[in-house]
């Protein structure tokens, strides 16, 4: 699950608003018993409250890129990050296994013109040195939480939860999902669009009992992804009872090889 609460374009010293900050990640701390880690410089503070699923080893955040210079404080999974880590063979130097360091390689290689390569639920903000920049994006459907807010004096905030901002903040919003927002402009981004989202585009279409069958087998595929054991909770629906059988027989087929 993980948590973030960040500090960016600061109006009051950085080691005033570190130790508040500390204070705001504390609330979530919930998010992530596993680890608590926190970046400051004079420009910025990031912290994050990790859940270890990925690369408990040496997975850490915030997470920063070889030569320092970019910084990451993510919640959420990348499940495709194998596959976007290929391109980068012999050009980007990889600090650990974690399926959210992808975010810094394509960002230097991208720039801001990649969330869109993400398959995964996400809500990260990445802060540039050398621009002195930062980046916040929120993955497709909003699956997870990401808020924004400014203090009296003008210091902005990205927070996983409203509770991290509240006391703080006199001005809070929801960051919206499919969205992101680059401190260029300050101004809300829409990255996620699809064609399916126009009644027209799809008016036409037959349903494909097959087609459905394997995208939701792909699906519960796809996010199995997991260095730490896991577990299935059953409401005692359909819905989770198919999901339950779709993951035991992905973990059979997995261990048959």
């Amino acid at each position: 699950m993980c948590g973030i609460v960040c500090a960016f374009d600061l109006k009051q010293k950085s080691e005033i608003l570190r130790p508040q900050v500390l204070e705001m990640s504390k609330k979530i701390r919930h998010r992530g018993p596993d680890w608590s880690g926190i970046y400051s410089d004079e420009k910025t503070v990031m912290a994050h409250e990790r859940l270890a699923i990925v690369d408990p080893a040496s997975g850490q955040q915030p997470l920063f890129s070889e030569d320092k210079k970019l910084i990451l404080a993510a919640n959420g999974e990348i499940y495709n990050h194998r596959e976007l880590r290929k391109q980068f063979n012999g050009t980007y130097n990889f600090q650990t296994a974690s399926d959210c360091e992808i975010i810094l390689a394509l960002y230097k290689e991208k720039g801001v013109d990649f969330v869109d390569d993400l398959n995964g639920i996400f809500g990260f903000a990445l802060y540039d040195v050398e621009k002195d920049g930062y980046f916040i994006a929120r993955d497709h459907m909003g699956i997870i939480p990401l808020y924004i807010g400014w203090d009296q004096n003008g210091t902005f905030y990205v927070a996983s939860e409203l509770k991290a901002l509240e006391g703080v903040c006199t001005k809070i919003e929801l960051f919206p999902p499919g969205h992101y927002m680059s401190s260029t402009d300050g101004a809300f981004v829409k990255w996620y669009n699809r064609e399916w989202t126009d009644y027209d585009a799809v008016k036409e279409n037959e349903t494909s009992i097959a087609e459905v069958k394997k995208a939701l087998e792909d699906a519960v595929h796809r996010q199995l992804m997991s260095d730490v054991p896991y577990g299935v909770l059953l409401s005692g629906g359909l819905d989770s009872s198919t999901l339950l059988m779709l993951g035991i027989l992905n973990c059979i087929r997995f261990l048959l090889g």
